[in-house]
């Protein structure tokens, strides 16, 4: 086989991926993650579940790599946020908010959305630790800039970036987002965001 056949047997495949997960998300989001089979995506897709199956092994695997499209979306806002010209102290305190608020936007606009991310977590895959894992290295990048700025104290960037991401999970956990979010007796999103940020100064 040429390259050039090669080349474009894989956009052929890619292209069918995406539509897949396309169709996938859409019927996700409108029937739910549990009432959604394979022979449904196929039906959306005028094709049939053998073809599916070529692509992806199952639902589950379908599921996962969904999840990871919409987790690459939140890593790249991290990722322009560690980039901003502007101090240590504000792109962390920039980073929470968008993080905060793409969670609103995007896993709690819909329960069916909500209830696609909360069996992914529960599931405890591998696409949501690397995800953590990559969001702990922005944060760390982040700290130890501001380290070296004089902005916060001497510390480990790498177990600072773990105790912020902790200290900031109810603002970015779809759950805990989801049970705090009417609550009057929890710290408001500024409050908890300055208060990290000065225990990084300390």
């Amino acid at each position: 086989m040429d390259d050039i056949t090669e080349n474009t047997l894989d956009v052929t495949r890619q292209e069918n991926v995406t539509r897949i997960l396309d169709a996938a998300e859409r019927l996700f989001r409108h029937y739910g993650y549990s009432k959604t089979t394979v022979a449904d995506i196929a039906r959306d897709l005028g094709m049939s579940p053998a073809n599916v199956y070529r692509f992806f092994a199952s639902k589950v695997e379908i599921h996962q790599a969904v999840c990871g499209r919409m987790l690459a979306t939140c890593y790249q806002l991290a990722y322009d946020v560690r980039h901003l010209p502007i101090s240590a102290s504000e792109r962390l305190r920039r980073y929470v908010q968008t993080q905060h608020q793409w969670t609103l936007d995007t896993m709690l606009d819909e329960t069916k959305v909500h209830e696609m991310i909360v069996v992914a977590i529960e599931r405890d895959w591998h696409v949501i630790e690397k995800h953590i894992d990559r969001i702990h290295d922005i944060i760390a990048e982040i700290i130890a800039e501001g380290i070296a700025a004089g902005e916060f104290a001497e510390q480990d960037p790498v177990a600072a970036s773990r105790c912020f991401g902790a200290a900031t999970n109810t603002l970015c956990h779809p759950q805990m987002v989801a049970q705090c979010l009417a609550k009057a007796n929890r710290a408001s999103i500024d409050e908890l965001i300055n208060f990290v940020i000065r225990a990084l100064k300390k």
